[in-house]
């Protein structure tokens, strides 16, 4: 029995790792959802920034597994695609009779925290951005209909963009490395991330509702800082400096002082049941995860440098 995905994202971070783990489940067809709908002869043309473009997209599909965000911009735009996008393609995946809808959101819709050990319910809804409040609003349309709204924090890998290389560049901001960060962060693998959600969407056991996806263990702020300052090599040799002094020399640089907020405050989350009967494993955790990906983030920081 053959299984079709329409997939939105499918060229984007995670959806790319999302499209090649459902590919290589056997019986699973992938439909991508695409502005321009060209080169792969299963896409199906739509745009999540006009509704009218999405009638029709849902037609003979099984599970539609939603992974485009549009992240930054002006709120128009975010609002547009994040919200009102999301919602028309709900409404279509339901006109269509869709058995399934997972979507990937965030943690990031509760706000900055701290969250220690906090399961799914626990927290509030308490959006910062319009991209995570536009974010939130997706997940409503998708609960509403019945779906799973699947919720990461930080996600690491190739082609990451932004929480390895922000690292990064505070690091070489402050000219140093950070000492006295007890926070710890859930993290995942983005091709982990992939496959979890093919599971997911695919597994008896997980119907509507919401899933923290994150690896088991949390990861000590200590950790990634020292995984970023030893195997990339930032900053260039600068002296270890306290979170007070971080967060002197950050008061000028709203986007400096936004990523020490991220690392100097617990943002952990606990969700036993989601890897509980699913067809996926977590994986060996942060350390062997980013060790792979290493080697990616090294050539991708010399060419931003060299830039």
């Amino acid at each position: 029995m053959t299984v079709t995905f329409l997939l939105t994202g499918a060229s984007g971070f995670v959806g790319s790792r999302v499209a090649d783990a459902a590919r290589r489940r056997p019986g699973v067809r992938v439909r991508p959802l695409s502005r321009q709908g060209a080169h792969d002869p299963d896409a199906v043309r739509g745009d999540l920034a006009d509704p009218s473009s999405l009638r029709g997209a849902c037609a003979g599909v099984d599970v539609l597994v939603h992974c485009a965000s549009r992240i930054g911009g002006d709120d128009a735009t975010v609002e547009a695609v994040n919200d009102h996008g999301t919602r028309a393609l709900v409404e279509e995946a339901v006109r269509a009779g869709v058995r399934r809808i997972v979507y990937v959101s965030t943690a990031a819709v509760h706000g900055r925290g701290p969250f220690r050990g906090v399961r799914p319910g626990q927290a509030p809804i308490a959006p910062a951005s319009a991209t995570s409040r536009t974010r939130a609003a997706a997940d409503r349309h998708v609960l509403d209909a019945g779906g799973l709204v699947l919720r990461p924090h930080l996600v690491y890998g190739e082609g990451d963009r932004w929480v390895v290389p922000g690292v990064a560049w505070l690091l070489g901001e402050l000219s140093a490395t950070v000492t006295g960060c007890t926070a710890l962060q859930s993290m995942i693998d983005v091709s982990t991330l992939g496959r979890a959600v093919v599971a997911a969407a695919l597994s008896p056991e997980h119907g509507g509702g919401v899933h923290y996806v994150g690896h088991p263990e949390p990861v000590p702020v200590t950790e990634l800082l020292g995984a970023v300052h030893e195997e990339l090599g930032v900053p260039g040799g600068g002296a270890a400096v306290d979170v007070a002094t971080a967060l002197d020399r950050a008061a000028g640089s709203p986007r400096a002082l936004h990523h020490l907020a991220m690392l100097t405050v617990d943002h952990w989350f606990v969700d036993d049941g989601f890897w509980k009967d699913l067809d996926c494993s977590p994986g060996d955790g942060f350390a062997a995860g980013f060790r792979r990906s290493a080697p990616w983030y090294r050539s991708f920081l010399a060419g931003r440098t060299a830039s």
